[in-house]
């Protein structure tokens, strides 16, 4: 092995129910070594200045309700996903041709990273090595794990991967993540952050930017391979160690990780024509918008296929601030999935919604029910949804979670 960084990485430990080659997770388990937090006493810690990667929330334990939702979800919008997931997929493949390593972050980004893995080979005869590793928000990334995934593949196609975009927090923490390792290591690694859903435009590789639900975002660690969210607390971690999570082996009769990225993927052989149809066609559009003339696609640079961030929904969410009066913008979270992770890890103050009717919020409007927070209508809202957290104690600082 090759030493990188003054350090040579030990080998991981397996952790978490998917199949290996599926995913490895770089990630230290801290099964055992911290208790998790009620919602409210950690949201009250939060806004008091503790970080939440240094405590592990009590997770939801889904209704046998909720449980029938998530499985409807998911035969109604497998498909959907699946092209999703193609369009971004076939990106990939003309981005980085055969130099290509799956980076995902943890937890939101791991099964949409295996759906993409698991496309390009199935469609496209790829083996490609996927990683999942820690970034977190105000701390940065996992170094060890970059510095492992490095000292294995070389510095050729490493792509990130996430779930979906909010506000772009992430997007922005991986940008500033990237500067921080290139200045310490002189690595220079590629920002252009991948995911399946951009209803923030921030990310310049996407399979859709509609608002709608992507079913893992129902669930937590029973979606995500039984591994709970990232923690980095440093009297937990030695200098190799990677950040840690925890395993929750005691939930495997309720894990449905591998039974969502097995339906999605049936689908695949079904929409890799449509997706690579639907991607030519932009193609088009954008040679046509940057050369302003048209010509065929076979020869035109890569580079065409980023697409521009106008951070449209980051500036949308400064009105929603300002109706109601927020001092900070971080208590509002925007978009299907962040608001689900609101009603499921937070306190929530209220839910704003496009539309009662709109078919993506099913699941936002029982969880809301569930928890007895009042949900309205907000017009012109950019997002399906929007998920306002309450500020505790007169504190408005949020740690950006």
């Amino acid at each position: 092995m090759t030493l990188l960084g003054n350090k040579i990485l030990p080998e991981p430990n397996q952790i978490g129910s998917y199949n290996r080659e599926d995913v490895v997770f770089l990630l230290k388990d801290i099964s055992g070594m911290m208790e998790e937090i009620p919602t409210e006493q950690r949201e009250r810690l939060i806004q008091k200045g503790v970080h939440y990667s240094e405590m592990l929330p009590l997770e939801y334990k889904p209704t046998p309700e909720y449980m029938d939702l998530f499985y409807q979800t998911l035969e109604e919008s497998a498909r959907k996903v699946a092209w999703a997931t193609a369009v971004v997929a076939e990106k990939l493949v003309r981005f980085h041709s055969s130099d290509l390593v799956l980076v995902s972050l943890a937890r939101a980004g791991t099964p949409v990273g295996i759906l993409i893995r698991r496309y390009l080979e199935k469609i496209h005869g790829m083996k490609v090595p996927h990683y999942s590793i820690s970034i977190i928000r105000d701390k940065g990334i996992d170094e060890n794990a970059l510095l492992y995934i490095l000292q294995k593949h070389g510095n050729k196609g490493l792509q990130f991967v996430d779930g979906w975009t909010g506000k772009g927090a992430i997007a922005m923490q991986l940008t500033k993540a990237c500067q921080q390792f290139q200045e310490k290591y002189a690595i220079e690694l590629s920002d252009q952050l991948a995911v399946l859903a951009d209803p923030g435009y921030c990310a310049p590789l996407y399979g859709t930017r509609e608002d709608y639900l992507i079913p893992s975002a129902c669930l937590n660690s029973t979606v995500s391979g039984l591994v709970s969210r990232t923690v980095y607390k440093p009297e937990l971690l030695g200098s190799l160690d990677y950040h840690g999570a925890r395993y929750y082996r005691e939930l495997k009769e309720e894990d449905v990780s591998n039974l969502f990225v097995n339906r999605i993927s049936r689908y695949f052989e079904e929409v890799a024509s449509e997706g690579q149809i639907y991607l030519k066609k932009k193609m088009r559009e954008r040679i046509c918008l940057t050369e302003g003339k048209c010509k065929g696609e076979q020869n035109s640079d890569p580079s065409l296929l980023l697409e521009p961030c106008s951070w449209q929904g980051l500036q949308s969410l400064q009105s929603i601030q300002n109706h109601f009066k927020m001092k900070d913008i971080n208590l509002i979270k925007p978009g299907v999935g962040e608001t689900t992770r609101v009603l499921l890890r937070r306190v929530p103050w209220k839910i704003l919604v496009d539309s009662m009717n709109n078919p993506n919020l099913k699941h936002i409007l029982i969880l809301a029910r569930d928890r007895n927070v009042p949900v309205e209508v907000y017009p012109d809202l950019i997002y399906s949804c929007c998920g306002l957290i309450k500020p505790l104690d007169g504190h408005e600082r949020d740690r950006k979670e």
